[in-house]
């Protein structure tokens, strides 16, 4: 623990903060001062005092994280960032919400340095938080060794009511609680406001009482009492096997005579006469604009000094622990540098000539990638033998067994998903987890935050279609495949067969710029003979869509994903048997397709064919683009229903005859 800083140094990051966010504010005439002048106190208490961090090295490893998952309230993020010699200039400070600068609205992960996590959409925070703590806790226990405690840091968050209210906070603290993440501190903004008014128009729960019951550790202080936020963190601090919450009774923008503790004060700018009459209050210049506290540049100078001494000793450990232990060492520098090892990416194929569903062959592809990737962490939201996502060689990850690699979320996508963020955020980890397919509507809040910070997150989706059968419309995605290509950055891979399955894997193994969607059956597919059957090698599902088979001179060309795929070959059969000439398709992913050169495009839908069809179990949205004014969408407009998987297939038209009659029909 370093030297307690005197009240002196800390009023002065408190003011200076309280003075950049009010008038950055309004300056861009948009945010939210509330949370900044409320908060100042708690922050600066935690960043001179707790926080190990190093500005010059922003992303040190073994740093504390910091998570404002109340992201609303960037400001007193950027002002701290800007304080203690982070590279974010007061010029930036001054273009608060513009284009291009580094202090966008809500903060986002890439734009800034020293910022975790894109924050805004409220409990997402909160939940990479979660992520972060069991990341340092699974990787301290298998990577530490004695005299060597390579990982060994923080993860503190601060939230408000509004990210207490949203269901995520609920999945996400009660796994940490149950998981005892004793190095998962959260500051609670209680400040009984939110943007309607006060929190008991909709919010009347006993907060302690409900993280009491989640067994976190829990206390509640005067946020404004520099003594009692030290004393409480330090508290928090000596909790090894619970979270902690800290309840901060605060005044939501804090020193304004007439918005201080009124929901006015949240989400707009104080006005400049009420700028004037809240620096009066607290005692800074009202003649001057974005002013810093003289004391404050110096003091904070000094933190960012030891915090620089602390990442200098631990690169010393760091080289003396890679001569004690190279193969240990070895492993996590490149769990660090996202290395994926060769011999990972040598999967053996399935053989030809069986069956299998593609959840199945996923499950086998598991089994020998994770003894061969260290950073590998996976899970499932209680459908673990479903989604055939737990590998042989390893063990769950507990409160008791930390150096397992697969977590059982429970029935929680939503934050599951989260999680997984905040896994890939903390770095040397590479996650992946399972559900149905159905359930990412559970889940997509957390995944689109996953496609907008560009990580590299893997979703293991089964029971993918109507295929699935009895358990009905309940249960069967319709509109889901659509729905997550049409999310920038994500990659949706549906592969046709167990070999293809190979290949979707390995291409999210090697796809480090977004997540990546395995959207696997529930039924058993045909493993197909290639050579026999005359198709296309499954290693050519790496460009997105590739020839699968193609007749001389073709005049029919159709276009199939995953399951559908087998349909289509039996089209193809039988229009064959008629005399006529096919080309098929096979769209593993429509994102990997677009990126393709436009000449390879071209080659594989020529556009010379104009009869043509689509065909997959799903809605035809985003189809048409392939399709031109000849072409017809075979597939769901409506939901489906419950019946052995065959009968539905039938039923809804989703046939090889369906195609034939399509073709057919003028002539």
């Amino acid at each position: 623990m370093t030297k307690r800083t005197p009240p002196k140094e800390l009023q002065a990051i408190a003011l200076s903060i309280r003075s950049l966010s009010m008038d950055a504010v309004q300056a861009a005439n948009s945010g939210h001062p509330g949370m900044p002048l409320g908060m100042a106190d708690v922050a600066a208490v935690l960043w001179s005092d707790f926080l190990k961090f190093d500005p010059s090295n922003p992303d040190w490893f073994d740093r504390d994280r910091f998570v404002l998952s109340g992201g609303h309230g960037s400001m007193l993020l950027y002002s701290l960032l800007h304080l203690y010699g982070y590279d974010l200039s007061l010029d930036e400070i001054r273009h608060f919400r513009q284009w291009h600068s580094k202090t966008p609205g809500h903060p986002e992960y890439g734009d800034t340095p020293g910022v975790e996590t894109t924050t805004g959409p409220l409990g997402q925070g909160l939940a990479n938080a979660v992520g972060f703590a069991i990341a340092e806790s699974s990787l301290a226990a298998r990577f530490n060794k004695k005299s060597y405690p390579l990982i060994d840091h923080y993860c503190y968050v601060m939230a408000g009511d509004g990210d207490l209210q949203e269901g995520i906070s609920h999945e996400a603290a009660s796994l940490a609680g149950h998981l005892r993440l004793g190095k998962l501190i959260l500051l609670y903004d209680d400040n009984n406001i939110t943007i309607d008014g006060e929190a008991n128009l909709a919010f009347s729960e006993d907060v302690m009482k409900r993280f009491d019951a989640y067994g976190w550790h829990t206390q509640s202080i005067d946020g404004h009492n520099l003594d009692a936020i030290y004393d409480a963190i330090s508290q928090a601090r000596e909790e090894k096997d619970r979270p902690s919450i800290i309840s901060c009774k605060t005044i939501i923008g804090f020193g304004s005579p007439h918005r201080s503790g009124t929901s006015k004060a949240h989400g707009e700018p104080l006005g400049v006469e009420e700028i004037r009459l809240t620096k009066k209050a607290l005692g800074l210049p009202t003649d001057q604009t974005f002013y810093i506290v003289p004391e404050a540049p110096s003091f904070a100078k000094s933190v960012a000094k030891r915090g620089a001494e602390h990442q200098r000793a631990w690169q010393a450990l760091y080289k003396n622990y890679r001569n004690k232990y190279k193969s240990l060492s070895e492993k996590l520098t490149k769990a660090i540098a996202g290395e994926i090892p060769n011999a990972a990416l040598r999967i053996p194929a399935f053989e030809s000539g069986g069956v299998q569903a593609t959840r199945a062959a996923s499950g086998a592809i598991l089994h020998g990638l994770a003894p061969k990737i260290p950073a590998l962490i996976g899970g499932s939201a209680d459908l673990t033998p479903s989604n055939k996502t737990f590998p042989k060689s390893e063990s769950a990850f507990s409160a008791l067994h930390r150096q397992g690699r697969y977590i059982h979320y429970g029935v929680r996508e939503h934050a599951m998903a989260a999680i997984m963020n905040g896994l890939a955020l903390h770095g040397a980890v590479l996650p992946y987890a399972g559900t149905f397919f159905v359930f990412t509507d559970y889940m997509r809040p957390a995944m689109r935050m996953a496609a907008l910070m560009k990580l590299q997150v893997i979703y293991v989706l089964t029971h993918d279609s109507i295929g699935l059968g009895e358990d009905g419309p309940t249960h069967q995605p319709i509109a889901q495949l659509a729905a997550l290509r049409a999310m920038p950055n994500m990659r949706v891979l549906r592969p046709m067969d167990a070999n293809e399955t190979i290949e979707a894997w390995k291409m999210a193994l090697k796809h480090k710029t977004g997540p990546s969607c395995l959207v696997l059956t529930r039924q058993k597919l045909p493993v197909f003979d290639r050579k026999a059957l005359q198709l296309a090698s499954a290693k050519k599902a790496e460009r997105g869509a590739y020839i699968l088979a193609k007749d001389v001179g073709a005049s029919y060309l159709i276009i199939a994903s995953g399951s559908e795929v087998e349909i289509a070959l039996e089209a193809k059969r039988k229009l064959n048997a008629l005399k006529h000439k096919v080309m098929l398709v096979s769209m593993m992913s429509m994102e990997v397709f677009e990126a393709q050169p436009e000449s390879y495009k071209r080659r594989v839908l020529p556009r010379r064919i104009k009869n043509r069809v689509a065909i997959e179990a799903g809605s035809g949205f985003g189809w048409d683009r392939y399709l031109g004014d000849k072409g017809k969408f075979i597939g769901m407009n409506s939901f489906g229903a419950s019946a052995p998987y065959q009968i539905l297939y039938e039923e809804f038209g989703i046939t090889a005859e369906a195609i034939l009659n399509h073709f057919l029909a003028d002539r």
